[in-house]
């Protein structure tokens, strides 16, 4: 991880699990880090949290609407004006609503598009862009995917979630194929765990306590052991390019 110290990592979601365990990370290894959420003032406390734990790196906190374009523009804007630009863009940021296909509201399906894909997608844009205008070649975007991108369950109220993971899938390799179309040595990472101990169980079953009850007993993944996956697929040697993590608990079957 030496070669990325003091260079600049977008973390979307930063503000809690995942998102905020990858931040913590990054800034450990020396990188300066702008995370962004809409509940920015978590991240403010995660970034007084780091400088007093004395980590060599930086995190920025930027308040953003993923679901908003003109806000990730102005975020990239910002980035640039700031700190030059983007050397490593982590998709983080993801949700889910308890919709089924055959009886599903609408908004929420859009919803889970916006963030899960579209926002992905233009931040991916962005942050390829960033990097060829400075001619970085050696960047690196990963996407937080889900075990749900690579198969479907016989949990219906999750089918519409999983098919925007399916479409993460298939984004993170087509990104892979049009960066080898370009010449360009930048790498693309999917890393998809199964079921982890952060918020995102707790508020798609906050009205269903049996259910939450059930995700509970389960010796899930911890945030921090995705982060460290994103760790190891940055530290690879420039050469290597790590295209597909799939990982869950021991007590995860499927």
């Amino acid at each position: 991880m030496e070669r990325w110290r003091g260079r600049v990592a977008l973390v979307t979601g930063a503000s809690v699990g995942i998102g905020a365990e990858i931040a913590k990370a990054l800034v450990l290894h020396g990188m300066k880090v702008v995370g962004c959420a809409r509940d920015v003032d978590k991240i403010k406390k995660l970034s007084e949290e780091c400088r007093a734990a004395g980590h060599s790196g930086v995190l920025v906190p930027y308040k953003c609407d993923l679901t908003n374009e003109e806000e990730i523009l102005s975020m990239f804007a910002y980035i640039k004006v700031q700190h030059q630009g983007v050397d490593v863009c982590i998709n983080s940021a993801g949700l889910a609503h308890i919709d089924t296909l055959l009886n599903g509201k609408t908004s929420a399906w859009r919803n889970m598009l916006d963030v899960n894909v579209i926002a992905l997608s233009v931040c991916t844009r962005e942050a390829y862009q960033s990097m060829k205008e400075r001619n970085v070649d050696d960047g690196h975007i990963i996407n937080i995917n889900s075990m749900s991108g690579h198969r479907v369950v016989s949990n219906a109220e999750t089918h519409f979630y999983t098919a925007t993971k399916f479409a993460v899938t298939a984004l993170t390799e087509a990104l892979r194929q049009e960066l080898r179309e370009a010449k360009t040595h930048i790498r693309a990472t999917s890393i998809s765990p199964g079921v982890v101990k952060t918020e995102f169980v707790s508020r798609l079953y906050a009205e269903n306590s049996d259910k939450l009850a059930v995700f509970k007993k389960l010796n899930s993944l911890e945030a921090v052991d995705v982060a460290q996956a994103v760790i190891y697929a940055l530290s690879a040697p420039p050469h290597v390019e790590v295209g597909d993590i799939q990982m869950h608990s021991v007590a995860q079957v499927v």
